[in-house]
């Protein structure tokens, strides 16, 4: 009604000023119209304004800025250790709500001789738009080119040490996470070995991450190369033994693959000299193993039909025992690298990727058995534990439940390897990044 009234009083007012009054009047029609449109959304939680924008206009509202970057040192030490510190720098650029310049990962194991490093792009190893895709409105990825050097870094240096708790590097990503840090285009993590960072973020924001790396294509082949030897050699005992591996798919087919185990055998010089020491330490008998050991304990399971193939992931070029595919129970048949004749594979490949390779062996076996305090081991089974999960199993306690994972150096209730699954609602990653005999089926 004012609107009109001021309209009508239009008439009254000399010529020269209706065009200065009109403006003024459009304007005011403009900011209402605008606070109609834009009002339901202030009454939206910034949960809930996350999960609008993604499933309504992912592209024009993301819910990571796209021209706010941050950029980390180049990532060191083995192949989880790279991981785990490429996942906790992805969290620390979602938590400044910026997007993680690609980071360069370390072809090489000289986590010393820095100098000695052999660096690798991210997308030389895995899928670079795979990982955007699959980890949509969670984290980003971004390449250089999209910087456009509008200011200058703002380099915020991380520290490390006992002195440098969760509560102290929460604290700085916090105060860096608005005024003058906020204004640049790219802040710079300053400072060695990421993987350090302590923790502020859950488990199940690991596994998110850890799903979204998917091997380049390249890789991805070799993969298969060497489970389809495994499989091959896995048919070859059966079809020894006179057993025939006939079985019906749901869909009437009958071509299911020929199963096996993967055992990840820590029994390497380094590692037994490293554990040793640990089991000192903490004063535990549930850390090592030998060779002995583990060969008596995988003989207990029974989850699957024998003969049954065991392919043994071990860092051959440190390995002093050179018999660790014989003393095998009657029906199952250990293989190594060499035996498999996948050698090759393997042997033109830098360390990253012969890691890379191994890991997926292992995590796509029908049965795992790894060491409950190997970096390696909890990411195998972390990332099984993500696919029963996403299968609606929340527990593996039982025989034949599928994606089974088991712990050597842990004694089960029935005196065999303790059943094995994450923990998906730890609170951090200290238990996985460091180890624990406190594992469970659940």
């Amino acid at each position: 009604m004012n609107i009109l009234l001021d309209l009508k009083h239009l008439k009254l007012i000399s010529l020269p000023a209706r065009p200065i009054i009109c403006k003024g009047l459009l304007i005011v029609i403009a900011l209402i119209l605008l606070r109609a449109i834009v009002s339901p959304f202030l009454a939206i939680s910034s949960s809930e304004k996350e999960g609008f924008y993604e499933s309504t206009a992912p592209d024009l509202l993301p819910g990571v800025r796209r021209d706010k970057f941050v950029e980390v040192p180049q990532i060191i030490w083995g192949l989880n250790n790279q991981k785990i510190a490429f996942a906790r720098a992805c969290l620390t650029a979602r938590f400044l709500n910026r997007s993680l310049l690609m980071p360069s990962l370390s072809a090489s194991l000289f986590y010393k001789e820095v100098d000695l490093l052999q660096p690798i792009s991210f997308d030389k190893v895995f899928d670079f738009n795979k990982f955007n895709t699959r980890c949509h409105g969670f984290v980003r990825l971004a390449r250089y080119s999209e910087v456009s050097n509008r200011t200058e870094p703002f380099k915020l240096q991380k520290g490390s040490g006992r002195r440098w708790t969760v509560e102290r590097d929460l604290d700085q990503l916090q105060q860096f996470s608005w005024g003058n840090a906020d204004d640049s285009e790219v802040i710079e993590i300053v400072g060695k070995h990421p993987f350090l960072w302590p923790d502020h973020w859950p488990v199940k924001d690991y596994a998110k991450i850890f799903d979204c790396l998917v091997l380049v294509p390249e890789i991805e082949i070799e993969v298969g190369k060497v489970i389809s030897k495994i499989r091959e050699a896995g048919q070859k005992a059966r079809h020894e033994a006179g057993i025939s591996h006939v079985k019906q798919r749901k869909d009437g087919s009958t071509n299911l693959p020929v199963p096996y185990i993967a055992v990840h055998m820590r029994i390497e010089k380094d590692w037994m000299i490293h554990c040793k020491k640990w089991e000192q330490r903490s004063n535990s008998n549930e850390i090592c193993s030998s060779k002995e050991e583990i060969v008596h304990k995988v003989s207990q399971i029974t989850d699957l039909r024998r003969p049954v193939v065991v392919y043994l992931a071990v860092a051959d070029s440190l390995l002093e025992d050179n018999s660790i595919t014989r003393g095998w129970r009657v029906g199952m048949v250990a293989y190594e690298k060499k035996k498999l004749g996948v050698t090759n594979i393997f042997d033109r490949q830098p360390y990253l990727i012969k890691s890379a390779i191994d890991f997926e062996v292992c995590s796509r076996a029908d049965v795992f058995v790894g060491n409950s305090f190997s970096t390696f081991s909890n990411l195998v089974v972390l990332s099984r534990t993500e696919r029963l999960y996403n299968l609606g199993k929340a527990s593996s306690c039982g025989e034949n439940v599928g994606l089974s994972s088991y712990a050597y150096n842990v004694i089960g209730d029935d005196g065999g390897p303790q059943r094995w699954m994450t923990d998906m609602s730890d609170t951090s990653l200290q238990r996985l990044s460091y180890g624990t005999n406190n594992i469970s089926c659940h």
